[in-house]
């Protein structure tokens, strides 16, 4: 077989043309529209699915409301290769998603979509979460189709709105958009090269506390809601550091914080020479593997009704505490599945770390495996990275983790012949 590599040139081609596409904010379809092409010109067969606002909605990791839910023009698209017999062994998904979060142009050293190299490093926006993951695996499947000896189908995903709760993820684990079943996954987000069985969830609250009004220079007439949120806020500092000693799980324990609680946006008042009579609140709440995105909830929910009850104005004037936006339920994939196996090996016979690791963000591989499809992380580039100006990705990690994927998914499907 010929080693990955020999792809180099045309996969940092590839690579390059996708970071150009603007895909924040909903905007995946030209980029999918390109990628459709891209795999009809490498004879892939192809596939293209929307999700529904009706049926995600009724998905407990997205909002009630399908209004709610943007899934106008926001295909997701696969291409899938036959090798030797399908029909004689398993189909595996690699699974990538196209959209990347917003930026701000200020903070950048350069063009956000116009990828930049400093020798073997390409700074540009999804560089590493996770456009070189999906387009490592379309490569995977590219050299797996001319030197793959085994049989087996692959099929090569890249799902619209995984920012926004795994928006094409989520609507292809809950209707199968192929004529086969999937066997198993990999979803190639950035993992440093490292095997991932485990995924922390998370659920996103808002805090609404009341208050009443004065003229600040009587502010003894009104009743800040500061000191209030004050105390709910180190209640909830206490009840991490409590779940922190009670909450444990063997892939966790190197982190600093294992189950974190941040509160990103606090808007309180309305003028500066007023007592400030209302507070508004957004808390994300780690979610450990194991636990569902419901118990933490109520976790949290029970101690902040301890908090109103100690005291005679919040007991008055109870705070609303409601989920908005999404929420990622935690995942795990037993370590004995086949799929684990093979990445592991493949990962070692490169020299690579193959021991299981756990991550502190959510991905979608929690909707395949929802769906009774076993899923591992592995892929090139660094969570550090994600999410943060003048974001990298080494290209050498890139094509160390084709070569391993290729390892991976030809021992996969040669280990579980039907």
């Amino acid at each position: 077989m010929t080693e990955f590599a020999s792809w180099d040139a045309e996969l940092r081609g590839f690579l390059e043309e996708l970071l150009r596409f603007d895909t924040t904010d909903g905007g995946e379809l030209a980029a999918q529209r390109w990628l459709r092409e891209q795999f009809e010109a490498f004879g892939f067969e192809t596939y293209e699915w929307l999700a529904d606002a009706d049926e995600l909605a009724e998905h407990p990791s997205f909002p009630d409301d399908p209004a709610e839910i943007e899934t106008v023009a926001r295909p997701s698209v696969a291409g899938v290769v036959e090798v030797g017999d399908p029909a004689a062994g398993p189909t595996i998904v690699l699974n990538g998603h196209v959209d990347v979060v917003p930026v701000t142009e200020s903070a950048w050293d350069t063009d956000p979509f116009e990828p930049a190299w400093d020798g073997s490093r390409v700074t540009a926006r999804g560089a590493a979460d996770m456009k070189a993951g999906l387009a490592v695996a379309v490569f995977v499947a590219r050299h797996l189709a001319t030197e793959g000896e085994f049989d087996g189908r692959i099929v090569v995903e890249s799902v619209a709105g995984e920012e926004e709760g795994g928006i094409g993820a989520a609507a292809a684990a809950l209707s199968n958009p192929y004529p086969f079943d999937r066997d198993a996954a990999i979803v190639t987000e950035p993992t440093e090269l490292d095997v991932v069985t485990a995924v922390e969830g998370s659920v996103m609250m808002e805090l609404r506390l009341e208050g009443r009004s004065a003229h600040a220079a009587t502010r003894w007439r009104g009743e800040s809601v500061l000191p209030h949120f004050e105390t709910v806020r180190h209640a909830f500092a206490d009840l991490e550091t409590e779940r922190e000693e009670r909450v444990t799980h063997p892939l966790y324990e190197d982190f600093p914080i294992k189950w974190p609680v941040s509160f990103g946006t606090v808007d309180a008042g309305n003028w500066a020479s007023a007592v400030p009579d209302e507070l508004v609140a957004q808390v994300r709440i780690g979610v450990a593997p194991g636990e569902t995105v419901a118990d933490v909830e109520a976790e949290f929910r029970e101690r902040l009704e301890s908090v109103a009850e100690e005291s005679e104005w919040l007991s008055e004037h109870p705070p609303e505490f409601e989920r908005f936006s999404i929420q990622f339920e935690s995942a795990e994939v037993d370590p004995g599945e086949p799929v684990v196996g093979a990445v592991q090996a493949a990962a070692a016979a490169a020299g690579l770390d193959s021991e299981p690791r756990g991550a502190t963000y959510g991905a979608d591989s929690r909707h395949y495996e929802a769906a009774g499809i076993p899923t591992v992380l592995f892929g090139p580039g660094s969570i550090e990275q994600a999410h943060f100006p003048n974001e990298t990705v080494d290209f050498a990690e890139v094509l160390t983790a084709g070569a391993v994927l290729s390892d991976a998914v030809e021992r996969f499907c040669r280990e579980n012949q039907r």
